[in-house]
């Protein structure tokens, strides 16, 4: 493939050459016909997505959407889930309590007691049945320690960080992994970091029929750790852990304050290897970020959660943590290697609009759109590492309408022309 008259980073207008897979030349005036006219538009390294959940984004065709921006308050979320028909189940996802208040299988037996019903809370944490899904499971009279005891021998419908159970238990989904895959291409994106921490078996061969490259963590390096604050382990005991799993880099889940502490006195411990990484960093006190830049582990973001989540994090945020919410320039400022993933479903699957939202923050935390491009660029295996354009790089390739200044003015899918992976076409306009 020839791509004639493309702008690239440090060369100006140029043609590209692609064979086998790769590139092969970049000059002017190469020989041959050209295949694709870039009319002065940016060539890029493809975009990746550095943390995304693609099972779970892959079953958003067979949900219902039932987050703030998606209904109205109450009324909103009944009608949500009172369509389809009796008996059959339905599955939402995106719940947070200030669509409806808190929820248990009571307070969805009132909205819907003639079907199955499960709702995801917006933090992929908990899941919620009401009782006809109970009965449909066997979980109503399931004496195990999974979900939360009502006190009258029944469940209360609510399970923390048990999909690996319910999987098993509930009506299979489709996964639209094609319409994923056709997705991201239209966005530019050519691979994506799949984060759940414990990939089912098969997860990872169920994944490959995405055009996209694919890295699954748990399968490829590095190793997901989940922490949570009611689990959470000693720093002595995540550092054993730690220690167990090495050489291999780990990247660890970290939401709140006390994850992010016995996160960074394990690693001062274990000892840190390159390609460790903290996920989210949602709480990053400044008195942290030397400590971070020390251990030289990268910190893979989601700078548009404050945006997205602006109403809500007034809310329920606490006032000494919101200062110190997913940052981004102080990180890069102080050193830190910073990366970002979308997160998808949880957040939005655009990597445009995360960039746009890393770029127009108003907390003291934004980058110059040029720093927020350059967090979806880097390599896979090392997120913090610019991927070039370069005789002999892999040809995943983002093509654009516009020259790279344009681009970052806009910050918008709508720039995206082509996406190649390895040379072969997946979208092009």
């Amino acid at each position: 493939m020839l791509i004639r008259d493309a702008e690239v980073a440090g060369r100006g207008r140029v043609d590209v050459r692609v064979e086998d897979g790769r590139i092969a030349e970049i000059g002017r005036g190469l020989a041959g016909p050209a295949d694709v006219d870039g009319r002065g538009g940016a060539l890029l390294p493809g975009l990746h997505d550095h943390h995304v959940h693609l099972a779970a984004l892959a079953a958003e065709s067979a949900s219902v959407r039932v987050g703030p921006a998606d209904v109205h308050g109450r009324a909103g979320f009944v009608a949500a889930l009172r369509g389809g028909a009796p008996g059959e189940w339905v599955r939402a996802v995106g719940y947070h309590e200030s669509v409806a208040g808190e929820l248990d299988r009571w307070a969805l037996d009132a909205v819907v007691p003639d079907r199955p019903v499960r709702v995801q809370h917006r933090s992929g944490a908990m899941w919620f049945l009401n009782s006809a899904a109970l009965h449909a499971t066997g979980l109503d009279l399931d004496g195990g320690e999974s979900g939360r005891d009502s006190g009258s021998g029944h469940r209360d419908g609510c399970f923390w960080r048990e999909d690996e159970r319910l999987r098993y238990l509930v009506p299979p989904l489709r996964l639209d992994l094609d319409g994923v895959g056709r997705r991201a291409a239209r966005l530019g994106v050519t691979g994506f970091t799949n984060a759940d921490p414990h990939p089912g078996q098969g997860l990872a061969q169920t994944l490959s029929v995405l055009p996209q490259r694919l890295l699954v963590m748990g399968v490829d390096p590095p190793v997901k750790l989940m922490l949570d604050d009611p689990t959470l382990p000693t720093p002595a005991e995540l550092a054993a852990t730690v220690e167990e799993l090495r050489p291999r880099p780990v990247a660890v889940h970290c939401v709140t304050r006390v994850q992010l502490l016995v996160t960074l006195l394990a690693l001062d411990e274990a000892g840190p290897v390159d390609g460790d990484r903290i996920e989210h960093g949602a709480v990053i006190p400044a008195e942290t970020i030397d400590w971070i830049r020390r251990l030289g582990v990268t910190v893979v973001t989601q700078p548009h959660f404050p945006v997205e989540r602006a109403h809500a994090y007034a809310a329920d945020v606490d006032p000494d943590d919101r200062p110190h919410l997913y940052r981004c320039r102080s990180l890069a400022e102080a050193g830190v290697p910073v990366a970002a993933g979308t997160d998808a479903p949880y957040g939005t699957h655009d990597p445009w609009a995360v960039m746009r939202a890393a770029a127009e923050r108003d907390d003291g935390e934004a980058v110059p759109p040029g720093a927020a491009l350059r967090m979806f660029l880097g390599r896979p295996e090392r997120p913090s590492v610019i991927r070039e354009l370069a005789v002999g790089a892999v040809a995943d390739l983002c093509l654009l309408h516009v020259p790279l200044r344009e681009a970052l003015d806009a910050l918008s899918a709508d720039v995206v022309r082509a996406a190649c992976v390895g040379g072969r076409v997946l979208h092009r306009q």
